[in-house]
């Protein structure tokens, strides 16, 4: 199963819009490492942040699972973000080259659990 998660960049008031462009570099460096580190487990980058407009974002990772221990680094990996950064998550499904969303989790939306996440995601 192709996994993925993403910065939920939609429907951000004003401030954190702004925030959230301010800290765009440094949540990219973080994405890049992890998927620099990760390369032999097919992690790829979700990098489509060339809008002036937040709202249209996607930023995050993709890779491949197929047990719920897989999900332990990036849900961790997210979740670290989402305190430092003040960000919610979006995790979900990529088939046939759409993704379906299936929860979020971070800032707004309290810690990811890895086991709940892997229950929603069907693993």
């Amino acid at each position: 199963m192709l996994i993925y998660l993403l910065v939920a960049c939609d429907g951000l008031d004003e401030n954190k819009e702004k925030k959230l462009k301010k800290c765009l570099p440094e949540l990219l460096a973080a994405l890049q490492n992890y998927v620099e580190a990760n390369k032999e487990n097919n992690v790829a980058l979700i990098n489509q942040c060339d809008s002036d407009d937040c709202e249209e974002w996607q930023l995050g990772i993709s890779q491949p699972v197929t047990k719920s221990t897989h999900l332990k680094f990036p849900v961790d990996l997210f979740n670290s973000l989402a305190k430092q950064f003040n960000i919610d998550c979006e995790i979900g499904t990529i088939e046939n080259g759409e993704r379906d969303p299936v929860s979020y989790f971070g800032k707004s939306e309290g810690r990811g659990d890895v086991y709940l996440l892997a229950e929603y995601l069907a693993l």
